[in-house]
């Protein structure tokens, strides 16, 4: 017979605490979506960067064979005569350095048949290209003869040399991805 009094003491931190895990479940819900939302557009920046960096990469390759193909004109036993009209297309006369200052192949040459141009300026490429829009051209220019410095008494002066500024202008897979190269070419 022992009675024991027993009290039962009800917490009131339980019923303080009411709702407030469903708050901070929303708060972190909130932080866990913006940092997905982030990591999302950074992904889709880096796909763009990658994008345009391949796109710039086809473009300089093709612009680098359109250059080698006017280089190896150059390289045959005899030039043609750089009059741009018929089988010299893409063969310009010599540059007049009062009229011919700066960038002027940049806008001058009819890269290609446009509004304005009977027919295209440049030299294709004669070879294809893969995943390109539109294949590569260039022009080669005829500029003055330099006559070097030097020579002997015994076999006179050197010979006249010949210089020749070769452009080459290419697009990558699309038509924003413009490259333009260009060599000085010595014969």
């Amino acid at each position: 017979m022992f009675k024991f009094a027993r009290k039962i003491r009800y917490v009131r931190g339980a019923t303080w605490q009411r709702g407030s895990a469903l708050i901070v479940s929303l708060v972190f819900l909130l932080v866990m979506t913006l940092i997905g939302v982030a990591a999302m557009q950074g992904t889709t920046q880096q796909e763009s960067m990658a994008s345009n960096a391949r796109q710039r990469n086809l473009a300089f390759q093709s612009a680098e064979a359109a250059l080698r193909a006017g280089e190896t004109v150059l390289q045959s036993a005899t030039l043609p005569t750089f009059n741009n009209t018929g089988a010299s297309l893409g063969l310009r006369q010599p540059v007049i350095p009062t009229t011919d200052v700066g960038a002027f192949w940049l806008d001058v040459y009819c890269w290609v048949i446009r509004t304005g141009c009977a027919s295209a300026e440049s030299q294709a490429y004669p070879g294809t290209l893969a995943e390109i829009s539109a294949p590569p051209r260039y022009v080669i220019e005829e500029l003055p003869r330099v006559t070097l410095p030097g020579g002997s008494v015994k076999f006179g002066p050197l010979p006249d040399v010949g210089f020749y500024r070769v452009t080459a202008r290419s697009l990558g897979g699309v038509a924003d991805a413009v490259v333009i190269l260009q060599s000085t070419y010595r014969r």
